[in-house]
């Protein structure tokens, strides 16, 4: 057997770093899409079509789901965005994806991240669910790394 095979990745392992510290407690992690804009460009002197140029790039949200626990950690920085205060929260936040050894494999390192939407969750009387909160933050853009 070829010793150098390279399998995909199985998307049910991995961890964040957030806030500086390491969490493996998500269910789910949504990174958004990028996109560049292609701007039509074209000058007086070119021929009859138009060239395309880059434009603005744009990165989606991402979004975290955790089931609900006694920690505020998550709760207590959207609390400070509302508050006002996000340029001192903005924060690195690092994707991990892992093998099935656990072993890293890939990250995803994001950069500014910071709160823009956070719901603690449903509740239901007649239910047996987890209570699942959801943050979603915006951030200036993301690399992945090896």
């Amino acid at each position: 057997m070829d010793s150098t095979r390279k399998d995909p990745l199985r998307n049910f392992r991995f961890r964040l770093e957030i806030l500086g510290i390491s969490k493996g407690s998500f269910s789910e992690v949504t990174i958004g899409e990028t996109t560049t804009e292609a701007v039509d460009y074209r000058e007086g002197t070119d021929p009859p079509h138009a060239r395309k140029l880059d434009g603005l790039t744009k990165y989606g949200n991402i979004v975290l789901k955790r089931g609900i626990t006694d920690s505020t950690d998550l709760s207590d920085w959207a609390a400070a965005i509302i508050a006002g205060k996000i340029q001192s929260n903005r924060q690195t936040v690092t994707i991990y994806v892992m093998d099935e050894t656990g072993a890293d494999k890939a990250r995803f390192v994001v950069a500014d991240a910071w709160p823009v939407k956070y719901q603690p969750g449903a509740l239901n009387g007649k239910g047996n669910e987890v209570i699942i909160e959801t943050l979603e933050l915006a951030h200036e853009g993301y690399t992945r790394q090896s």
